[in-house]
């Protein structure tokens, strides 16, 4: 079953660039709860019907428990109270759709997928090589982070408060390996990506087919109108103000 829903669900690379880039600007900014409600749904369809149920309904019961605070509980507290609920419900709100899309749009897509996407929209090589790069180093990075923290916690030194107490150990036995991690896997990347021709002037082949199809039309759509309401209702307050 899951294996079927993930293949009926299939959105193209450039809808998913798209939608992040709408998200953003969209939940980042003031807008109508009708509209951001609607736009932040777009992540949680996006997580659910790819198998990433458990982390789409974690992710709209945040937002949900976000927004209630800001509606119902922040206008009654005061003091520390009200700055820890200050924090948590607009980082929630405003952040989490965006770092929840950013999450799925790299998560799900595959180098060769975003390379023929790209290139079937005549984006310049100049941009496909150094995005397409990215999306397989922050996966690798990410690889390379859990693997030196159970390093450290077989050694007896986990990322923990204690380990905060001191900076210095933390520095030398965490941050300094994952620096050098870093530093090694992008060049490592680099190299792949050059050795496999990306760089050649040439028209290249692709054996995946890059085109939209019913989601993408779909949630492209909603998300189309969303935006266009939010720029009504901001061109609206601004000839109001």
């Amino acid at each position: 079953m899951g294996l079927g829903l993930d293949n009926q669900f299939k959105i193209d690379p450039r809808t998913k660039i798209i939608l992040l880039v709408i998200i953003s600007f969209m939940v980042f900014n003031e807008a109508p709860l009708y509209v951001s409600g609607i736009l932040v749904l777009i992540p949680f369809i996006c997580l659910f019907f790819s198998d990433y149920k458990k982390a789409a309904i974690i992710y709209i019961v945040s937002y949900v428990v976000a927004r209630y605070i800001q509606m119902y509980l922040l206008p009654n507290t005061t003091g520390i109270v009200s700055i820890l609920l200050v924090t948590f419900s607009y980082t929630a709100s405003r952040m989490l759709p965006i770092f929840v899309m950013g999450y799925y749009t790299i998560t799900s897509t595959k180098v060769s997928e975003f390379i023929a996407s790209m290139e079937k929209s005549n984006v310049p090589k100049e941009i496909i090589i150094p995005i397409s790069v990215i999306f397989r180093y922050i996966p690798s990075v990410y690889e390379e982070i859990k693997s030196i923290t159970n390093a450290m916690k077989m050694r007896g030194f986990g990322l923990n408060i204690k380990s905060f107490k001191n900076p210095l150990k933390l520095i030398e036995f965490y941050m300094v390996p994952i620096l050098i991690s870093a530093v090694k896997t992008s060049d490592e990347l680099s190299a792949a990506s050059l050795t496999r021709g990306l760089s050649n002037p040439k028209k290249r082949t692709h054996l995946i087919d890059a085109e939209f199809k019913k989601w993408d039309y779909i949630l492209l759509i909603v998300s189309v109108i969303g935006l266009g309401i939010y720029s009504y209702y901001l061109i609206g307050g601004v000839i109001l103000a």
